[in-house]
This record gives structure tokens, C-alpha cells and sequence, in this order.
């Protein structure tokens, strides 16, 4: 394949997988927690990373992990603390980082506004080496984290009461999340971009919700649609000269679409099953229940 001969392709790809991989896996989290624009918060402030890496000439990336985790921090201590006034607080912190991110951007010598874009919107040909050795580092952690704790991430995120009973280290864990969240925008933002990031951590999930009701399942097929749209874009997106960012989202979407409409009818169709296995007095089949606390202890 002559995608391959090109050493920025390579990059690109790698940085794709890595990205289709940590996206859907923190994402399951945050939906779980019903905090699905987490990660679109994140990277409005991310933004001012960004701009301080080219204002102090430092590598944007560690520069916007650095930011995104303080704001993801804010965010966490607003939800705890802010109350009547915590909204009024977070959307001034989400566009004060886009200011910022604009300002120091421009402050910076040569620097202009097209210098985010390849931030904002993702950008093939600017992944350098660096940058892929940041996002593996980050994606590594991001892995560690996401599968680790698997467990008590999961519990937490189904009900916050029944874990502090159980003696989970509540307000470390939702730290914990928010953290992560930030470390996967900064490894999204050069393959999606910081303003589609959020998508790609929330829409694998809901397709992948559609197949399956167990935790693990859906776990593993999240990550495996994360996989396919982003090299699936990054492809597209070299062959066919169109924004990566954009065609990973409208391939996600679109996967969404497609699945939701091959579970209907299946999901009809074992309805019905079940229906007449229990008008003719058989035992009905064994299936997830649909309360929240009997959820938590399913394919975790």
C-alpha cells in the first residue's frame, strides 16, 4: 500500500489506533456518569495549552495535557462545590480556555490563528515524532487507568452512594476520571481535533450499546468501532484530501446509524420470542436485568 511509504502516514495511523482505542474506553465511563460533553468541556480549555506551548515554544501537547488536567480537575472540584452556581462557573472555564487559547496563540512569535487549526480540527501531516511519542505515552496511561480499574471506575460511575458504602475512595476515583478524560483529549486532538474530540469518545459507545447490555461487551466493541472509523477516516482523509477530524466523527455517526438499525428488529424479534416462550409456560431465557444495581455486578 502506498499509504505506508510516507513516514507522516505512518505517524498518522499509528496515532489513529491509539486514538480509536483510549477515546471509547474512557468515553464508556462518562457516559455511565451521564457526562457525556466532558470531553467537549476539556478541550475548550485544552485550547490554552495549546496556545502556551507556541507562546513558551515548548511541545503543544505536553503543554495541553498539562492545562486540560487542571481544568478537568476545576471541573471536578465546580461539581462538588459550585451548586446553584456551578454552570455559570464551568462555561467560564470553557470559554475562557478558548480565549486563551486564542490569545497566547497570538501572542506567540509568528503565531496566528491557522496555527490551531490543525489542533482544532485535526491534521495528518503535523503529527511528528514527538507527537507520537507523547500520545503513546498518554495512551499508555490512559489504558492502564481505563482497564485497571476497570471495576472500581465501573461502580463508581453506576452509583456514587453504593460505592462510598462499600469503601471505594469515591472523590479519588471521579478525580481519577476526569483526569483521564483530559490525558485522551490530548491524544485525540491531532488525529480529531479538540472541538470533535467528544464525539468519538461518546457515539462508539451508544452504537455499541445497541448490541449489547453487558459492561465488557460493550467495552470491546466500543473500542473495536473506535478503531475501525479512525483508521477508516485517516484513510479516507489521505486518499481523498478531506478533513480527518470531520470524516472519523461522520464515519462514527454513521456507524451508530447502521447498528441502531440492525438491533431493532433483532431486539423485536427476541421480544416476541420471549412472549411466546412464556405463553407456553417455558422458563424465560436468562437476560441482563434492567435494574441498576443488579447492572453493576454484569460483565464487569
Amino acid at each position: 500500500m502506498d499509504i505506508l511509504d510516507y513516514a507522516f502516514m505512518q505517524r498518522a495511523l499509528l496515532a489513529a489506533v491509539l486514538v480509536g482505542v483510549t477515546a471509547p474506553a474512557v468515553g464508556i465511563y462518562l457516559v455511565q456518569r451521564r457526562q457525556a460533553l466532558m470531553g467537549d468541556g476539556i478541550g475548550h480549555v485544552a485550547m490554552t495549552g495549546v496556545g502556551l506551548g507556541f507562546l513558551l515554544s515548548t511541545n503543544p501537547v505536553w503543554m495541553a495535557t498539562a492545562v486540560s488536567v487542571l481544568g478537568a480537575v476545576l471541573m471536578e472540584l465546580i461539581r462538588w462545590y459550585g451548586k446553584t452556581r456551578g454552570d455559570i462557573a464551568l462555561a467560564m472555564l470553557f470559554y475562557g480556555g478558548m480565549a486563551g487559547g486564542v490569545m497566547f496563540i497570538n501572542l506567540a512569535p509568528g503565531g496566528s490563528n491557522a496555527n490551531l487549526t490543525s489542533y482544532l480540527f485535526g491534521s495528518l501531516s503535523t503529527v511528528s515524532e514527538s507527537d507520537v511519542t507523547a500520545i503513546c505515552l498518554l495512551a499508555a496511561f490512559v489504558v492502564l487507568v481505563t482497564l485497571g480499574l476497570r471495576r472500581q471506575l465501573f461502580a463508581v460511575s453506576q452509583d456514587e452512594e453504593f460505592a462510598r458504602v462499600t469503601g471505594l475512595p469515591v472523590r479519588a476515583l471521579n478525580l481519577l476520571t476526569a483526569v483521564t478524560a483530559a490525558v485522551t483529549v490530548t491524544v485525540a486532538m491531532r488525529v480529531v481535533g479538540l472541538l470533535l474530540v467528544s464525539a468519538l469518545m461518546v457515539v462508539p459507545v451508544a452504537a455499541a450499546q445497541q448490541l449489547s447490555r453487558s459492561f465488557a461487551a460493550t467495552f470491546a466493541i466500543a473500542v473495536a468501532i473506535g478503531v475501525s472509523v479512525t483508521i477508516g477516516g485517516t484513510v479516507t482523509s489521505y486518499y481523498q484530501d478531506v478533513p480527518p477530524g470531520a470524516t472519523i466523527v461522520l464515519l462514527t455517526i454513521g456507524a451508530f446509524i447502521a447498528l441502531t438499525a440492525l438491533a431493532t428488529p433483532l431486539a423485536r424479534r427476541r421480544a416476541r420470542a420471549l412472549a411466546a416462550a412464556q405463553a407456553a409456560g417455558d422458563p424465560a431465557e436468562c437476560a441482563i436485568p434492567a435494574t441498576r444495581g443488579q447492572e453493576t455486578k454484569v460483565g464487569v
